[in-house]
C-alpha cells in the first residue's frame, strides 16, 4: 500500500508550511528521525528517505547556530527523496528552512501537538499501513471478545455457522473473505473487503446486508484474531481429541494461532461448539484448564488405586 505525505496532511490535520509541490512524495518506511545528529552537522548516516521530525529540542539547538550553519543543515536534510519534515508544538518555522524546503520540493508541516505524540500517531499509522498482509477464506466473528477465525472447505457450513452466531448476539467482521495484517510480531488483525463489509452469503438465501437486518451492533470492522476453529467433515475412520490435551496451531504469516478442530455432521450445534470454544479460550487465558485439571484429577485416582492394590 503506498503512503504519501498528502496522506498524512489530510489525516492528521497538519498545517502545509512550505514545500507543497512535494506533497505527493512517497513514503516507503515507517520509521521516523529526530534529526539530532544532523544538527550538529554529521550528515554520514542521514535516513533521508525517513520522515524527519522536529521538535523544540531540535530547533533550541538550530537557533544557536550561525546563519551559514543553519543553511548548511538546512539544504542538507532537504533532499530529493526526503518525504516530509514536521514541526511539531507549533513552533516557528526558521525561513532557511522554509527556503531549503521550497527549493527543493520538501515538504514542511506542522502540528499543534507535542514531539512525543506526534511520533506516537505518526508511528502507529504508518506502522499499520506498512504492515504484512494476506488473505484467509473464512469468517471472523467476535464472540465474547474473542476473534475467531472460522475456516473449512466451500460448502462446509461456515457462513450459515456465523449467522446463527450473530442471531446469538456475535458480531461478524468479515464473511467468505477476511483480509489480515500482521501487527507487532504476535498480533493478527483481521478485517473484511470493502466491497462485501457487512455481508453474509446464504446458499439459498443468497447476500444479506448483517448490520441492516440486525442493527449496528451486529458488526465490527476490524478484530484481532485469537483462535481458528476448522469445520470438517466427520471421518469415522478419525480419531478426534475428546480431552482437550492435544493443542493444534494454525500458522498465519509469522504468528501461530491455536486452532480447534470442529467435525460436521448431522445434529451438531456448531456455533454453540464454537461459542464454548470461545469461553473455554478466554479461560485459558485466565489460568483456568479444564483438560489438564481433569487430567491432574484422573491420575490422581490412578495413584491411590494402584497403593490400594499393593
Amino acid at each position: 500500500m503506498k503512503v504519501r505525505t498528502q496522506d498524512l496532511i489530510e489525516r492528521f490535520e497538519l498545517e502545509l508550511v512550505a514545500g507543497k509541490d512535494g506533497i505527493h512524495r512517497e513514503i516507503v518506511t515507517s520509521d521516523i528521525s529526530r534529526p539530532g545528529m544532523e544538527m550538529a552537522g554529521y550528515f554520514t548516516h542521514y535516513p533521508k528517505e525517513r520522515l524527519q521530525l522536529m521538535g523544540r529540542t531540535e530547533l533550541s539547538f538550530l537557533y544557536d547556530l550561525t546563519e551559514p550553519e543553519v543553511q548548511d543543515r538546512m539544504e542538507k536534510m532537504c533532499t530529493d527523496v526526503t518525504p516530509g519534515i514536521v514541526i511539531t508544538r507549533a513552533m516557528d518555522v526558521p525561513p532557511t528552512l522554509i527556503e531549503a524546503a521550497d527549493a527543493a520540493g520538501v515538504p514542511v508541516m506542522r502540528s499543534l501537538h507535542k514531539t512525543t505524540q506526534v511520533i506516537s500517531r505518526l508511528t502507529n499509522y504508518l506502522e499499520t499501513k506498512f504492515a504484512p498482509t494476506t488473505a484467509v477464506h473464512g469468517v471472523l466473528v467476535d464472540i465474547y471478545g474473542v476473534g475467531v477465525l472460522i475456516t473449512g472447505n466451500s460448502g462446509i457450513g461456515k457462513s450459515e455457522t456465523a449467522l446463527e452466531l450473530v442471531k446469538r448476539g456475535h458480531r461478524l467482521v468479515a464473511d467468505d473473505n477476511v483480509e489480515i495484517r500482521q501487527e507487532d510480531y504476535d498480533t493478527l488483525i483481521g478485517n473484511p473487503p470493502n466491497l462485501i463489509e457487512h455481508l453474509l452469503e446464504i446458499r439459498g438465501l443468497g447476500i444479506i446486508n448483517v448490520m441492516t437486518l440486525f442493527g449496528a451492533g451486529a458488526v465490527r470492522n476490524f478484530k484481532r484474531i485469537s483462535l481458528v476453529a476448522n469445520l470438517e467433515l466427520w471421518d469415522e475412520e478419525k480419531q478426534y481429541d475428546r480431552l482437550g490435551l492435544d493443542e493444534d496451531t494454525m500458522k498465519i504469516m509469522d504468528v501461530d494461532l491455536p486452532k480447534s478442530v470442529i467435525p460436521v455432521r448431522p445434529g451438531r450445534n456448531l456455533s454453540v461448539i464454537i461459542e464454548v470454544a470461545a469461553m473455554n479460550f478466554r479461560l485459558k487465558r485466565m489460568g483456568v484448564n479444564t483438560a489438564e485439571e481433569f487430567s491432574q484429577r484422573l491420575n490422581s485416582v490412578i495413584d491411590v488405586d494402584h497403593n490400594e492394590i499393593e
